[in-house]
């Protein structure tokens, strides 16, 4: 059963105040201003295939869990590379699941599960071994109904809107099926051009050709390259964009004269870079769509400081993005001088940081944000998007760049039933936060509700221009 209390203070006054603010906040529209569900569904509108395919095979959080403890990725329906064969028999897929449901205990994949199962399906009893053929018939049977398709979903949701994520390669079709539909859902994409900025991404040469094709200009140049990042963004923006997304290993950023950096695009198109010449490339694009960003609007946002695709044996079994993301130092305040020397003092320009490295919050993150114009804090992300982690971003970054050098939350997410739960951890941890600051004399409580308002709609709205 849910707590209703659930991540409120244990102090009575404190819980009361939290209580309260949450009381305000709970039934706001949910913003989605980054995240990873599939466009194809608000498309097509079709049923959802089985319980499996909604709550495991597409969800990193779940898979990765049971990955850790020795069961393989096929045995959950992941799809392999080469097309072999998986398991597809989504009831065995979900007792498997059952089975290992315990391995949760004290996640926030746990918590935002069970918030599914309850508010979504209607499921209070606890999954188990026991369960698990109750619960999978009667998802089953609820995803059978019209009510329970994306779009309904999406409206139940109370989403206001969503932004999804897709290469410049992608043609976004399912964004222009949606447009012309006459469903009036907000789904935005968001431009990701790893693809094409990243000397070490598998196929760089061939996606910079394919790049060119699709902006019907020479990429293989320099200049024409830039020119067809201008174009695709521009494609980008017609169909909804108001960020583009840069998934860099490292933060850093480089503002090379312009015969250096097409030296090393010629050596990336050849496959000649090094890993030093590599990250200096990703780390001059990123300067570069920061001048795009001032022409076009678009928001910049940055996630660095993840070893992506770690295990190379799931890499290629699989393929990009299964789970093996894990986290690593990084230095930002060496690493953003270039681009921040650039554009950092531009107020119109808004560049939003992300981290895996918790250590950098106080010493690096929240003085940078507290003081260039430019530069906004990301939510928690990837494994700190839990009660835990929201509640050390606070604070370890209030102090210094206060609420509004920050941008709200952002569920990051494939999972779609999961949304409406991680936004209400977001909003109960953050009540959480300034019931305390108001229990102990630092904030008064008119204040703290709008603060609170704030911080579960208004901020990401207005930074991502939604």
């Amino acid at each position: 059963m849910l707590q209703e209390d659930r991540l409120f203070p244990v102090e009575s006054a404190a819980r009361r105040i939290a209580r309260e603010l949450y009381e305000t906040v709970r039934h706001l529209p949910i913003v989605s201003p980054h995240g990873h569900t599939d466009p194809r569904w608000f498309a097509e509108n079709e049923a959802f295939p089985d319980p499996a395919q909604l709550f495991v095979t597409p969800d990193h959080y779940v898979f990765r869990m049971l990955c850790s403890q020795g069961i393989p990725l096929t045995a959950l329906g992941v799809p392999r590379v080469d097309g072999g064969p998986t398991e597809t028999d989504g009831r065995k897929i979900w007792r498997l699941f059952a089975e290992n449901f315990y391995l949760f205990r004290g996640t926030p994949s746990r918590m935002w599960i069970e918030q599914a199962f309850a508010e979504v399906f209607g499921l209070t009893k606890r999954f188990s071994p026991e369960t698990a053929d109750t619960f999978y018939d009667h998802i089953a049977e609820c995803l059978a109904k019209p009510e329970f398709r994306p779009r309904a979903l999406f409206e139940r949701f109370n989403i206001e809107a969503i932004a999804t994520t897709e290469s410049p390669l992608d043609d976004l079709r399912w964004h222009d099926m949606i447009k012309t539909s006459g469903w009036g859902g907000k789904v935005v994409t968001a431009y990701r051009p790893d693809a094409v900025v990243d000397p070490e991404f598998e196929g760089f040469a061939a996606n910079v050709e394919k790049f060119g094709a699709l902006a019907s200009t020479k990429a293989t140049t320099w200049q024409g390259y830039l020119e067809a990042h201008r174009i695709r963004r521009a494609y980008f923006k017609a169909r909804g964009a108001t960020s583009s997304d840069h998934g860099h290993p490292t933060a850093r950023t480089e503002d090379l004269d312009q015969a250096e950096a097409a030296g090393l695009f010629a050596k990336a198109l050849a496959g000649r870079c090094t890993a030093q010449e590599a990250d200096a490339f990703r780390g001059h694009m990123l300067t570069e769509m920061a001048r795009m960003s001032l022409e076009d609007d678009l928001v910049l946002q940055i996630h660095p400081g993840s070893k992506r695709n770690h295990s190379s044996e799931v890499m290629k079994m699989h393929g990009r993005d299964k789970g093996f993301d894990i986290p690593t130092s990084t230095d930002y305040v060496k690493a953003l001088k270039p681009l921040l020397d650039a554009v950092g003092m531009r107020p119109e320009l808004t560049v939003i940081l992300f981290t895996l490295d918790e250590t950098s919050y106080a010493r690096e993150l929240a003085p940078l944000a507290g003081v260039y114009p430019a530069l906004k804090l990301g939510p928690p992300w990837w494994f700190y998007d839990s009660a835990e982690g929201m509640r050390r971003f606070r604070e370890l970054t209030t102090e210094t760049c206060g609420f509004y050098n920050t941008v709200g939350f952002n569920d990051d997410t494939r999972a779609f039933c999961s949304i409406p739960a991680r936004h209400d951890v977001a909003r109960r941890v953050d009540c959480a936060y300034l019931a305390t600051l108001v229990s102990t004399g630092r904030l008064d409580e008119d204040e703290a509700g709008e603060v609170a308002h704030d911080l579960a709609y208004r901020l990401a709205k207005r930074a991502y221009r939604l």
